[in-house]
């Protein structure tokens, strides 16, 4: 019995260290993969601050520009943040750059139009670029819904367009006639008349231009 009792007793012995032993060895392993992974990791992170120009000016170009994004409120819906959360007729409402613009789009019945849309571009005229228009000759336009209508569907695109679309392009309008734009880097004009002025707003379903001039269609 004795001779069982520490032959049993040995065997526990040896049945409580091996987890131990074998934990010891597994975290030993995991120690070296895991400073072999950070050191893998760091690898790539040095190469791309190497990088760091080619992906800044990519980020950059994937971030709001122009000159009157600096009047576009840091924080709340209206901000560009709280924008790209919402529809793009219901962003609109929230800067107040865009109210004449805003109240032609419900004058004319599209604000759920342009809402459920999806993928597309708006060219937003700012509350400026409908003042250049005579006021006699806007009050006209907004009391008269076809008018109105064909405006308004000419300023957008059925497609989502980046800055680098904008390059050198011509796309068709919801109104069905085309539109031309051109530029570089931060410097884009549509139809050689209007400026962007603060470009590539994402909202939710849109990318948005706010332009300084209101598109007007040839037809």
């Amino acid at each position: 019995m004795n001779t069982r009792t520490r032959r049993t007793a040995g065997l526990l012995t040896v049945a409580a260290v091996l987890p131990l032993a074998l934990a010891a060895c597994s975290n030993g392993s995991s120690d070296s993969a895991n400073s072999d992974s950070s050191s893998k990791a760091a690898a790539p992170a040095a190469s791309s601050s190497d990088d760091m120009g080619a992906g800044s000016s990519a980020s950059s170009m994937d971030r709001p520009f122009g000159p009157a994004c600096s009047s576009v409120p840091k924080n709340g819906s209206g901000s560009f943040d709280g924008m790209a959360k919402d529809p793009v007729a219901t962003a609109a409402s929230n800067n107040p750059a865009l109210s004449t613009l805003v109240a032609a789009v419900k004058k004319a019945g599209l604000v759920d139009t342009l809402n459920n849309a999806q993928n597309i571009t708006v060219f937003a005229p700012t509350n400026d670029a409908f003042a250049k228009i005579p006021k006699a000759t806007l009050d006209k336009v907004l009391n008269d819904k076809a008018q109105l209508t064909k405006i308004l569907t000419y300023h957008v695109v059925g497609q989502k367009l980046t800055p680098k679309d904008l390059e050198n392009g011509s796309f068709d309008t919801l109104e069905k006639s085309k539109l031309m734009t051109s530029g570089s880097g931060e410097s884009y004009t549509v139809n050689d008349s209007a400026k962007v002025v603060c470009g590539n707003v994402k909202t939710a379903n849109a990318n948005v231009y706010i332009i300084d001039t209101v598109l007007m269609p040839k037809s």
